[in-house]
């Protein structure tokens, strides 16, 4: 398909389960895909192979990354589509606030915040000389209701939540919206089953979101130029539940 032919569109965290779903159908219709991961080499060479793109590896909150990542963009041509997708968590109950150390709160802020927060900074420039520029952070239900993996990881994606509408209300053209999964099932999440049996009980469409469902949601917010400043939740109705 030849939908998004000549666009270039850098997806962070891409070697695997949302970010690689999104990657992939960004290529199948015909846009040029930056690849990336932090550490996956292996996994992000193979994507990037397989769907005709380029794989950086680079770690989002690091300064030396961000701008490797967007000298690659500029190189190819510049940057039509943003997908923040790049995060990182560790799964630590609420209650247990002496295993959320400074050190794991500290590094979930510099990766999905700061890190995520820095890179879009520094993207305005390219972004802005596309003639549809797109900016789709992936952020989380968490960041809407007092649920998630750890207090950290909720305070960070409400932060996103937040960047994403004053962006887009004081950076137009560049459109910025977000999509906000419930728990999706990834290799991430693979051995978090009793929290995906929890939503099955729940949630009205008694199921854990596929990265499908979330690629859906990026392609609605790609297609409608009309559309900025949107939080979308994307998880079955669990919120209407919790």
């Amino acid at each position: 398909m030849t939908e998004l032919n000549g666009r270039l569109a850098l997806v962070t965290g891409s070697s695997s389960g949302i970010g690689e779903a999104i990657a992939r159908r960004l290529a199948s219709l015909g846009a040029k895909v930056v690849v990336n991961s932090a550490s996956s080499v292996e996994a992000g060479t193979r994507v990037a192979e397989e769907i005709g793109g380029t794989y950086v590896q680079g770690d989002i909150a690091q300064a030396e990354s961000r701008e490797l990542l967007l000298a690659k963009c500029e190189s190819l041509g510049g940057l039509d589509i943003l997908v923040n997708n790049a995060g990182w968590t560790k799964l630590i109950a609420h209650h247990d606030l002496d295993s959320l150390s400074e050190e794991i709160f500290r590094k979930t802020f510099e990766v999905n915040v700061f890190g995520t927060w820095e890179l879009t900074k520094q993207a305005m420039p390219l972004l802005r000389k596309s003639s549809d520029p797109n900016v789709v952070n992936i952020t989380s239900i968490a960041g809407v209701r007092p649920v998630g993996s750890s207090i950290a990881y909720s305070m960070s994606k409400a932060a996103l939540n937040h960047m994403t509408l004053l962006l887009a209300k004081s950076h137009a053209p560049v459109r910025v919206n977000a999509v906000a999964p419930g728990l999706v099932e990834t290799p991430w999440t693979e051995s978090w089953q009793d929290q995906h049996a929890g939503v099955r009980a729940i949630a009205p469409l008694q199921r854990s979101a596929t990265p499908e469902d979330c690629v859906e949601t990026v392609l609605g917010f790609l297609r409608n130029k009309y559309v900025t400043g949107q939080v979308v939740v994307v998880d079955g109705g669990l919120t209407l539940k919790i």
